[in-house]
Parts: C-alpha cells; sequence; structure tokens
C-alpha cells in the first residue's frame, strides 16, 4: 500500500502520503464532518501547523485493504475515524481506557508520525489509520449521519455518561446550541433528562423546543429570566468555543451542580469563587473522548434511533462552508460528501 497516490484538499494545495503497517487499516473516505476546530487549524490560530495541511477528523470510509495483524474488521466494513490516530499506549491513562488524555496522543492532522511526517485527515479520498484507533459503523447509522458523532458526539457524550444511569430525573442545561450543544440536547433528552437549552439571544428557540426536543430554552441576556431559573440546575454542558463569563451560568446550578467546559475559549473565562464555595459547586472540563466511549456514542445513537441535523454538501462547497460556519449559518452540522465529489 505505500506510495498509493491520495487526492486532499488541503489548506494550500492537494497531497497526501501513505505508509501502512501490519496493524493499519487502509480506508476509503466516504463522509467527513466539518468543524470549527478545522478553520481555526488551517489558519494556524492554534497549534500551529506544517503546510500542506489536510484537515477534517470526522471521518466515514469502507475498509479497503487490511494490515496482515488486523482482526477487528474486514474488507468493505463501514468504519469511522475521529480526532485521535494514535498515542503511546503504554501509559496510565492508555491502560485506563483514556487514551485521549495520553501526553503522546496523536491527532488526525497537524500531528508528527514517528519517522516525522505529518499527519493528514479526512478531507482527502483515503486514509490509513491503526486499528486502534478505527470504529465500526453500526449498520444501523447511515454514514453521513455517523461522522459528527465521531467528535462533537463523543464530545458531549463522555462527560455526560456520568448522568445516564441517575435513578432521578436530572435537570440539565446545554449552553450553547451548535455542532456540540445539539447533539448534547439529543443525547441529554435520550437519558431522560429535562432539558434546559441556554442561549444569548431567542433565534434558536423553535429549533431548540420543536425540532431538538428541548423541555425549555433559557436567554441568557435576559436578566429576569436568568433569575427565575437560578438554583435549578443539576448540571450544565458548556459548549460555546468563545470568551464568556461563567458567573452568570454558575447561578444557575444548584447545590452540587457541575458546570462541564468542553468548548475551547479564545481568552480566559472568568467566575467568583463564593458561587463556588457557597453552593459547592463544579466547574470541571473534558477533551473529546476516549476509543471506547466512541463506540459507545455509535451504539447510544442507534439503540435510541437519534438523528442529529447536518447539511451535506461537496468537496468544492468546502470554503463557502467555512465563511456560513464563521456566521453561525448552518443547522448544526457540514459534512463533505467526499467520495460524491468530484476531487481530480
Amino acid at each position: 500500500m505505500e506510495g498509493k497516490r491520495v487526492i486532499g484538499l488541503a489548506a494550500r494545495d492537494s497531497s497526501g502520503h501513505l505508509k501502512t503497517g501490519t496493524e493499519d487499516v487502509l480506508l476509503k473516505v466516504l463522509f467527513c464532518g466539518m468543524d470549527h476546530t478545522d478553520l481555526l487549524q488551517i489558519r494556524s490560530e492554534i497549534h500551529p501547523p506544517s503546510y500542506p495541511l489536510v484537515p477534517g477528523h470526522e471521518v466515514v470510509g469502507e475498509a479497503v485493504e487490511l494490515g496482515s495483524e488486523v482482526k477487528k474488521f474486514k474488507v468493505g466494513d463501514i468504519v469511522g475515524v475521529g480526532c485521535l490516530v494514535g498515542s503511546c499506549g503504554e501509559c496510565l491513562y492508555c491502560d485506563s481506557n483514556l487514551e485521549n488524555y495520553c501526553n503522546d496522543r496523536l491527532f488526525s492532522y497537524s500531528g508528527i508520525n514517528k519517522d516525522g511526517t505529518y499527519t493528514q485527515g479526512g478531507f482527502s479520498s483515503a486514509m490509513v489509520v491503526n486499528q486502534k484507533f478505527v470504529v465500526k459503523i453500526p449498520e444501523k447509522l447511515v454514514p453521513e449521519q455517523a461522522a459528527p458523532l465521531l467528535c462533537a458526539g463523543v464530545t458531549a457524550y463522555s462527560p455526560l455518561k456520568q448522568f445516564r444511569d441517575s435513578d432521578k430525573i436530572l435537570r440539565a442545561g446545554i449552553l450553547g446550541l451548535g455542532g456540540v450543544g445539539h447533539i448534547g440536547v439529543l443525547i441529554a433528552k435520550a437519558m431522560g433528562h429535562h432539558v434546559t437549552v441556554i442561549s444569548s439571544s431567542d433565534k434558536k428557540r423553535v429549533e431548540a423546543l420543536e425540532h431538538l426536543g428541548a423541555d425549555a430554552f433559557l436567554v441568557s441576556s435576559d436578566g429576569t429570566e436568568m433569575e427565575k431559573a437560578a438554583n435549578s440546575l443539576d448540571y450544565i454542558l458548556d459548549t460555546v468555543p468563545a470568551f464568556h463569563n461563567l458567573q452568570s451560568y454558575l447561578s444557575l446550578l444548584k447545590v452540587n451542580g457541575k458546570l462541564i467546559i468542553v468548548g475551547v475559549a479564545s481568552k480566559p473565562l472568568q467566575f467568583d469563587s463564593d458561587d463556588l464555595i457557597l453552593g459547592k459547586k463544579t466547574i470541571t472540563g473534558s477533551f473529546i473522548g476516549s476509543m471506547e466511549e466512541t463506540r459507545e456514542i455509535l451504539d447510544f445513537w442507534a439503540e435510541k434511533g437519534l438523528s442529529s441535523m447536518i447539511e451535506v454538501v461537496k468537496m468544492d462547497y468546502a470554503n463557502k462552508a467555512f465563511e456560513r460556519m464563521e456566521r453561525n449559518d448552518v443547522r448544526y452540522r457540514f459534512v463533505l460528501d467526499v467520495a460524491g465529489s468530484n476531487m481530480e
């Protein structure tokens, strides 16, 4: 398989290079989700990359060739690849199914392989990935629907799974209704929680309540509404990838409530420690999810019959999609139809 040519959509030009080993899976890319992180990485606004850069870390494809030691998959399987394609495999985190916290984790693109080459992502016709970081897509899931679950989905699921088996109906808050947020709403509802969507304006109220099935909608800029909702929530999943003051959201939590941050802000977030201390509240974070949790969210999604809101576009629409993403003009995830695009 070494030396096979891959046509990829990169930040500066199209290129790719494949190297395979005995545990590698060569997959033909079918669909790839588009994440805001992809745009930031292309622009070198986070983790300065090496160009040419092929982004994309919500990859669904067909296994077309397998290394000699690959036993988990067979040719023709529909498989997925998320944010990670490697880790050290030896540390406490890797041994505890927490490889997403390994200090030597290897990202799907702009990561450095052991041979010094850079990893390249799913805006490409093919990928080669170690079988440990490949998951089987359940037959019940439509491939394009599965793509956002490989990053946005597991990012929401990983912190929410701790509440999955609660013996009472929890009151959940989902802060921000974007790619991760809308999936968070669907997961929390499927877990039987009472879900309040928290947004800075009223624009998404109908979508939240009627399309996603949320139980309540709270406008954070409305002081009266926020005051009425004080001390009402067991947890808040904070998906906002921008600076925002945490203080007003902490006031919404009950005693022992948790504010879980999964959105990366460009500036330090602020809060008053008194509210934490007097309410025994917790601010915590969560980073994507493990491979085990990635398999879990796929199975959970299939079991519950859930459906995310996506817009499927061709590869030649990628730049326009990024422009719309910046304007928040997507409900709620772009997915590239890679195999269906003319990439010559």
